[in-house]
């Protein structure tokens, strides 16, 4: 009884605001590896997490859906169990976790941690379409000596560069980059250190998808559009 007076044809009122030409925002729950079909299963959520999954989810159609945005940090973290290939297991991935305050709002439980996957984000970045990325957290990386990125993978002595379907025995890549001491608060793409532009411009070119936003701290108007 509580909750019948909140219940609506949702699909409906997606549909006539469409048809008003109204804006429609659609923000996806959990990462795309999480994805029951196309993620590491079987450490995978119980539904889809992909942009297509809106339109199994609200019941629009596949010509509806305009722009998608991949929301990714500058590094990388998982929750639970489940494969990581650029998982770092020593002092990095507790800097990473400390820095980045990667821990569960609910439960306070430690996220691991490592260096940013370019394998798997050019992967997520093609399953879902992305126009561009929104890259967070950049401000993390902050006084590193070298940052270091995963471009490939090495499966029983292969080289690869794509997403294998077992990632359990998977050996990182890693190509590295020079650090920079400070890009907290910065909010034009020019101020930023020249060492997080290449490893930014880096990211576009490994991921195949351009940047549209940086952010370089918690205060929502450290904000950089491109």
């Amino acid at each position: 009884e509580a909750l019948v007076p909140f219940l609506a044809n949702t699909t409906q009122m997606a549909w006539k605001l469409m048809d008003d030409e109204k804006k429609i925002l659609l923000e996806g729950a959990q990462g795309t590896m999480l994805d029951i079909d196309h993620g590491t299963y079987p450490y995978v959520t119980s539904s889809s997490t992909i942009s297509a999954g809106a339109c199994t989810g609200l019941g629009v159609n596949p010509k509806d859906i305009g722009k998608v945005t991949g929301i990714v940090k500058a590094y990388c973290t998982r929750v639970g169990n489940g494969p990581f290939p650029s998982e770092d297991h020593g002092e990095i991935g507790e800097r990473l976790r400390k820095q980045g305050h990667e821990f569960g709002t609910t439960t306070g439980r430690p996220r691991r941690c490592g260096w940013f996957d370019a394998v798997a984000c050019r992967y997520a970045s093609r399953l879902n379409g992305c126009d561009d990325l929104s890259i967070m957290k950049l401000d993390v990386l902050d006084g590193f000596d070298e940052v270091q990125v995963c471009v490939a993978y090495e499966v029983n002595g292969e080289v690869i560069d794509y997403m294998p379907l077992d990632l359990e025995n998977v050996k990182p890549i890693y190509k590295t980059f020079p650090g920079w001491d400070k890009t907290e608060g910065v909010r034009r793409f020019e101020d930023l250190p020249a060492t997080a532009q290449e490893y930014l411009r880096a990211i576009e070119e490994l991921t195949q998808t351009k940047i549209g936003m940086i952010s370089t701290s918690p205060d929502r108007n450290d904000t950089i559009l491109l």
